[in-house]
């Protein structure tokens, strides 16, 4: 019974994390048809592939982790073919600027570092340490979402985040953090439970201050939410300036 839930909750865990990895779709529609990154940054792309290969190696040297590996590496795969899209369209200087990131955090950072960890450690340390690595990037991409919370409360407005964003991100942290409780596992647990917290908060923050909007501006509004969102996590000083 045990196994039939840690399988349940972990191919949920992946259908969850499946839908925050093509969240930002509608972001690289956008830039697709304008031919132009406009103001969106790379650095969350960037930071998402190398989170995503750490949980790979993760999911792969952990016996019985199968379902962590399996949501990642579709996850890689989407965030390459993200950050492709975003090269080709960045302006000159952004372009030069991201493929250097690409090159020092998203290959030669995760190659050198799963090397070290899977030729100079073995055993349990081995995986204790890709663990803790997938912490500290699981963190910093959980925490992205606090600039949108912070100009919501600012603006009293929850333009600049989407209802169906924050509740993926909510379900998210609560299966894996399920998952995390079921299959004994400290290092998926840690950093969902923030992410179920956040999640939490989200959702708070979007009752307290959402308003009903008329029917034209919801369905023109509604393709341009994530696009803001996701502009706004990449570069928080831009939604202020605006207003």
């Amino acid at each position: 019974m045990a196994i039939s839930s840690i399988t349940i909750f972990g191919v949920l865990g992946n259908i969850m994390s499946g839908l925050l990895y093509l969240s930002p779709t509608n972001v690289f529609v956008r830039i697709a048809k304008r031919r132009s990154t406009e103001e969106f940054e790379s650095i969350p792309y960037i930071s998402k592939l190398l989170n995503a290969y750490f949980w790979v190696y993760y999911g792969f040297i952990k016996p019985n982790s199968v379902v962590v590996a399996t949501v990642n590496v579709f996850g890689a795969a989407v965030e390459i073919v993200f950050l492709t899209i975003f090269l080709l369209f960045a302006p000159p200087r952004m372009k030069v600027r991201t493929a250097i990131l690409v090159i020092v955090l998203d290959v030669a950072f995760p190659g050198a570092t799963i090397l070290l960890t899977h030729f100079l450690l073995d055993g349990d340390k081995r995986i204790d340490v890709a663990g803790l690595w997938c912490v500290i990037f699981s963190m910093i991409a959980y925490a992205s979402p606090l600039s949108a919370m912070k100009t919501v409360v600012a603006l009293k407005s929850v333009e600049y985040m989407p209802f169906l964003l924050s509740f993926i991100f909510f379900l998210n942290g609560g299966v894996w953090t399920v998952y995390a409780i079921l299959a004994k596992d400290l290092f998926v647990g840690i950093p969902n439970g923030s992410g179920f917290l956040l999640g939490t908060a989200q959702l708070i923050l979007y009752f307290i201050y959402w308003k009903p909007k008329s029917s034209r501006q919801a369905s023109d509004g509604l393709e341009d939410q994530q696009i803001i969102s996701e502009a706004l996590i990449s570069n928080p000083s831009q939604g202020k300036s605006e207003h």
